[in-house]
């Protein structure tokens, strides 16, 4: 009698030790389980933890409520402005309402990824392909609420939403290519424009103070000349401003001082020279008189000059008009 009573008791534990592990159940901590009894959501959500289930009646189902990376496949569309690219991102969703995403939805993860290709290609659409390329974040807020209205419904939260690339025909990316050189070309002329524009002014500047202290002109010349030669140049080029010939001009204007203190006028001008006798006497281009042996004066050469006749008249020289006594005493004309 005992010993039966011991077999049934025995008999019993191992039923119970049997029926508790068939009931008990683990939830990790990132996970929440939904109860089903017999086809029914039975309860309150199951936190982490170990928790009981009735074998054979409940069914234990358990989600994930870490954030899901969902990459989205290129889609392939066509610009606001006409111009065919592809275009794939990466969707950031998680779980926040365990029932409403086994109950709502059939199968949230691929219900979110549809979601997400159509949004993706309905932004591509009402886009223009500058923003796609350099106004992403914009497109980025735009796609996450697109994908997160629809999502709140399953218990499903889209943290975030990201462009990943955006791929272009090759004669698109030869065109742009183009373009953004010939824009970078423009900025560096208008650049340069404007670098002369400034250059300009400072050297009309430079020019009127230059005017105004003739000196600073030939300062600024000797500093060129100082900066050639420190170049080690076998042939030096040695510009002359014409202000500096104006300078030589206004001196050579001015009368030089001879060795006796006198001034003497310069090459051009007539000038006279004193003889042994006291007299002056002119240089030579001027007319000339010289002493004859009686002390008489005779003009030089290429003036009209007048020699005495053996009867004491005066003879006229060659080139000059002559006149000759005639038989009868009167005068003849050469």
């Amino acid at each position: 009698m005992v010993q039966e009573l011991l077999g049934a008791i025995a008999a019993a534990g191992c039923t119970g030790l049997v029926y508790l592990a068939m009931a008990a159940r683990v939830v990790k901590q990132y996970e929440r389980g939904v109860l089903f009894r017999l086809g029914r959501v039975a309860g309150d959500v199951r936190p982490p933890g170990l928790t009981l289930i009735i074998p054979f009646v409940d069914r234990l189902q358990k989600v994930n409520m870490q954030i899901v990376t969902l990459p989205v496949p290129a889609q392939e569309g066509i610009t606001r402005d006409n111009v065919t690219v592809r275009v794939d991102a990466v969707v950031y969703f998680r779980v926040v309402d365990a029932e409403s995403a086994l109950v709502r939805v059939e199968d949230y993860k691929f219900a979110v990824s549809q979601m997400a290709q159509t949004s993706l290609r309905s932004i591509i659409g009402k886009s223009d392909l500058d923003d796609l390329l350099s106004n992403r974040e914009k497109l980025n807020q735009g796609l996450e609420l697109m994908i997160d209205s629809p999502a709140v419904g399953w218990g499903v939260q889209v943290d975030r939403v990201e462009i990943k690339d955006v791929s272009l025909p090759d004669t698109m990316k030869r065109s742009m290519a183009r373009q953004a050189e010939a824009d970078r070309e423009r900025r560096a002329r208008i650049i340069n424009a404007d670098a002369e524009y400034q250059a300009s002014k400072k050297l009309a500047e430079a020019a009127q103070q230059m005017a105004d202290t003739p000196a600073a002109l030939q300062l600024r010349l000797l500093q060129t000349v100082m900066a050639v030669s420190a170049e080690k140049n076998s042939t030096l080029v040695l510009p002359i401003p014409v202000e500096l010939l104006h300078f030589l001009e206004r001196g050579n204007r001015q009368a030089a001082p001879d060795g006796d203190g006198e001034l003497r006028p310069e090459s051009g001008e007539r000038r006279t020279a004193p003889h042994d006798d006291g007299g002056l006497r002119p240089e030579s281009g001027d007319r000339q008189t010289a002493p004859h042996d009686n002390g008489e004066l005779r003009p030089e050469s290429g003036d009209r000059q007048t020699a005495p006749h053996d009867d004491g008249e005066l003879r006229p020289e060659s080139g000059d008009r002559q006149t000759a006594p005639h038989d009868d005493g009167g005068l003849r004309s050469g």
